[in-house]
């Protein structure tokens, strides 16, 4: 399995899991035709999207998708904020599973300042379990036997508090009560058994908060396991349960 980074930012957000048969798109945050063009415009290979909530540098291109045949999980908070209603739309809650193709998606709650925000654990064959977390101040749950993680990083405590003072303490505000910081991903990450995971995908991360080379060094450290920062055009080959 491969996973693509086509976005991971402010900016927008989208990342495709695909093998030769098959793909899984994560999050919707980008103009639908550039999804097309990195699928080669090949769209029968995608099994679902999943959106993790209403905001657009999520949902971009939740519309277009939806009318280009394509089915979307989300949860009916995020549809109904976003004014949506479509015969391809996949409502699924925290604590519900569901299965599209050969994969096995369970939703569970986050906390963001949106109606319904959710986290999702996928798992397949080839990759085992993954966790996709973003744009949440922490996560509740511990999750067993992860094989691969896709976590938000989005910025530094000690970053923000410098530059953001307190004529900007709205938007400061605003980021520590709906992101997670590097320190919070951190600890996440040491909470749970991290023995079977093969990779650890640092997404979302600020373009003015964030330092993505400390923040490599800084998770390599704790978890002592293969980091990579996703940035545009990133490729991870070998998104499987154990490294070759």
């Amino acid at each position: 399995m491969v996973l693509k980074v086509l976005s991971s930012s402010s900016a927008g957000n989208c990342y495709i899991l695909e093998n030769e048969t098959e793909c899984l798109v994560i999050e919707l945050g980008i103009q639908f035709k550039k999804l097309k063009l990195a699928l080669d415009f090949n769209l029968k290979k995608v099994t679902a999207c999943l959106v993790t909530h209403n905001h657009m540098d999520h949902a971009k291109g939740m519309s277009e998708a939806l009318s280009n045949g394509l089915k979307v999980i989300t949860g009916k908070g995020t549809a109904k904020a976003l004014g949506i209603d479509h015969h391809g739309l996949r409502f699924i809650k925290s604590g519900q599973k569901m299965k599209v193709g050969n994969f096995e998606i369970l939703a569970f709650e986050t906390h963001h300042d949106v109606p319904e925000p959710l986290g999702f654990l996928i798992r397949h064959n080839e990759t085992g379990l993954i966790c996709f977390l973003t744009d949440t101040t922490h996560c509740n749950y511990k999750f067993p036997g992860l094989n691969n993680i896709i976590v938000e990083a989005n910025f530094c405590q000690k970053i923000i508090d410098q530059k953001l003072l307190a004529d900007k303490k709205f938007l400061r505000d605003r980021v520590l009560k709906s992101h997670m910081s590097i320190d919070t991903c951190r600890d996440f990450l040491l909470a749970n058994d991290l023995s079977n995971v093969n990779n650890i995908v640092l997404i979302h991360l600020s373009d003015s908060n964030s330092n993505e080379i400390e923040f490599e060094k800084k998770i390599i450290a704790a978890t002592g396991k293969k980091v990579t920062i996703a940035s545009p055009g990133v490729i991870i080959e070998n998104f499987n349960k154990s490294a070759i």
